[in-house]
């Protein structure tokens, strides 16, 4: 799935954290140029290289250019050397970085201004600096998807509140607010796949802070429980999904095991357990439990194996 912003954007935000510098190819409206990656294929595997050293024979969406290659570049003939400068802004990269502090040459500039084409250069050794755009380029392109719910921090762990309109997750999010945890977003967390396995998810701009509870209207979290009952963005790590359900279906619920799947968000598998409502129980209470027992899980333990080891040595013993 391709992705685009444009470089002026990507500049303007990380320039002073990636020590950028503007020095060529902003003429004929080369700020408003867009340019996209493609993140993953089918596989979960880049299906180009996004940002890396020089190469011309896969070439790179971004070229970054350290001393090692400047010193190859002019270690070349003339014509070889031409030519190279002649592949590499032919490729069409979304941009060129010249890294280790290094000074771009006036051949560089030349070319990247008739390709419009941004050239720019940082402070930062160049193998740092690939590691921080790849980072912040996989956040910024990643794929997103929103999911009804409320994405909640509790117990250090990314938790996303599910379950039909009317079920109560806003009023159950409250409670879990008064004991302590976070909201990140209600109603509509926008969740990103930032890695193979990991979904990472954030709350809408306008949505930050606020919540939603029938009878009393919109509130706003930060003011009524103060600044750290509010978190920025978080892994997902559990899903619990509230379900009314009748004596019926209660019964046939699993009493070793509870009612615990994995469901897909972004082609990742999240756990996920589904709580039955029900008068008179502490939904709080259980959401607490249900992720302490996920946290053990991740461990390495689990109590319902642990349960049937233990019945299986007492049988043992008794034969």
């Amino acid at each position: 799935m391709a992705k685009s912003l444009t470089v002026n954007q990507l500049f303007e935000s990380h320039a002073e954290k990636l020590a950028l510098e503007w020095v060529a190819g902003q003429s004929g409206g080369l700020c408003d140029i867009q340019f996209s990656i493609d993140v993953v294929d089918e596989h979960g595997h880049a299906e180009m290289p996004m940002v890396g050293h020089l190469n011309l024979i896969q070439p790179n969406r971004i070229q970054v250019m350290g001393k090692t290659e400047l010193r190859y570049l002019e270690s070349l003939g003339k014509n070889s050397y031409h030519d190279t400068l002649i592949k590499l802004f032919e490729e069409k990269p979304a941009f060129v970085v010249v890294a280790d502090g290094a000074t771009a040459t006036s051949d560089l500039q030349q070319r990247a201004q008739q390709a419009s084409i941004a050239l720019l250069s940082s402070r930062l050794k160049s193998d740092k600096l690939i590691d921080h755009l790849s980072y912040y380029l996989t956040g910024l392109l990643a794929e997103t998807k929103t999911l009804h719910g409320v994405f909640m921090e509790v117990r250090g762990l990314g938790v996303l509140l599910t379950g039909e309109s009317g079920v109560g997750k806003s009023e159950l999010a409250l409670e879990l607010l008064t004991r302590g945890h976070r909201l990140i977003a209600d109603d509509a967390p926008e969740f990103s796949r930032i890695a193979p396995d990991a979904i990472r998810g954030a709350c809408p701009g306008l949505l930050q802070g606020f919540i939603e509870v029938r009878g009393l209207g919109v509130l706003n979290v930060r003011a009524m429980y103060g600044d750290s009952a509010i978190k920025k963005d978080k892994n997902l790590r559990l899903i619990i999904h509230l379900k009314p359900i009748d004596d019926e279906d209660v019964r046939n619920i699993d009493r070793l095991v509870g009612s615990q799947q994995d469901e897909m968000v972004l082609e990742v598998g999240i756990p996920c357990v589904t709580l039955p409502v029900a008068p008179g129980r502490d939904l709080a209470l259980l959401i607490e439990a249900a992720v302490r027992n996920h946290i053990l899980r991740l461990g390495g333990y689990d109590a319902a194996q642990d349960f049937i080891e233990r019945q299986s040595r007492l049988l043992t013993r008794g034969e």
